[in-house]
């Protein structure tokens, strides 16, 4: 359920990175994960829906992961975002699928290499769009009319729910050092689902979420997006799937050609994906400078 208390938002930001870096206590680990010397291929997703649904939703995706590599896959889905850093960090994963934030905050901790990402769809490019919506009757036209409104992020660390809607916020003359001031309340919903349902029932005036997943549920018929409407968006770098960088090149190699090999037209509309692409840690440069800059990471050492 999402707090409507202004004083603790701060600490919930507090928490949320420090739950994210608390195993890597200021410096980098090696990943403990040797899948080439395992069976089975430990793939970890973020939530970026409700975690029940996501591990089924993607049932797909490790069958044919399962064919392509010859081995058994099994999926984990955590709580939250940060869970999944968590288990990388621990050597309970093999392979992530990570937002740029969640890469961004694993890496300080532990040697991790994003390998592919997805062409978008709507963009036909590696980025898609995080979007900041508002109630259709909120009153809410643009983000100089927040002032004294309320505003929802998903997880705190989402990369389309929480660090680009407070890069727009931001570059808006909202100041993240003083709770994005002034704004009257700031909240976190714990996910773009919930998001999207607390602008539309006004719970909200607006709220940072993706694109992708607002589309998705539009479709699906769990939100009228008659009663949302867009009042600004940025490109936002992709996913990336990342797998420990200690892991054997054989194996790692294996992954991204069966990512890169995906053309079942199914399955790519399940991954939000036109096609996949090799990405490198270069990628992500301009978005692990933003989340720093935004209080979103440890400051480089």
């Amino acid at each position: 359920m999402m707090q409507f208390h202004r004083a603790a938002v701060p600490v919930l930001i507090a928490l949320a990175v420090a739950a994210s870096t608390l195993l890597g206590c200021g410096s980098k680990t090696t990943a403990t994960s040797t899948p080439e010397k395992k069976t089975l291929l430990r793939v970890g997703l973020i939530p970026n829906i409700a975690p029940e649904e996501q591990k089924t939703k993607y049932e797909p995706l490790r069958l044919y992961l399962e064919q392509e590599l010859g081995r058994p896959v099994e999926l984990f889905v955590a709580s939250n975002y940060t869970g999944v850093v968590q288990a990388m960090v621990s050597g309970k994963l093999d392979l992530a699928y990570f937002g740029g934030l969640t890469y961004a905050q694993a890496l300080q901790q532990v040697d991790v290499e994003p390998i592919v990402t997805e062409i978008d769809a709507e963009t036909g490019t590696e980025k898609y769009f995080s979007l900041i919506i508002a109630g259709k009757d909120s009153g809410v036209s643009s983000l100089g009319e927040l002032a004294g409104r309320s505003f929802a992020f998903g997880d705190p660390s989402s990369t389309s729910g929480s660090l680009y809607p407070r890069k727009m916020l931001s570059e808006a003359g909202y100041d993240w050092e003083q709770d994005f001031a002034p704004i009257k309340q700031v909240v976190y919903s714990g996910g773009h689902d919930a998001t999207a349902r607390a602008v539309e029932n006004g719970s909200v005036a607006a709220g940072g979420i993706e694109g992708r997943v607002l589309a998705r549920l539009e479709k699906d018929g769990k939100i009228d997006a008659s009663r949302i409407k867009v009042i600004d968006k940025r490109l936002v770098q992709g996913y990336p799937w990342c797998v420990a960088a200690s892991m054997d090149e054989e194996l790692k190699e294996g992954i991204r050609k069966a990512f890169l090999d995906i053309d079942d037209p199914a399955l790519l509309d399940l991954l939000r994906a036109r096609r996949y692409v090799s990405v490198d840690a270069d990628d992500y440069a301009e978005l692990r400078a933003d989340a720093e800059r935004l209080g979103l990471l440890n400051p480089a050492k």
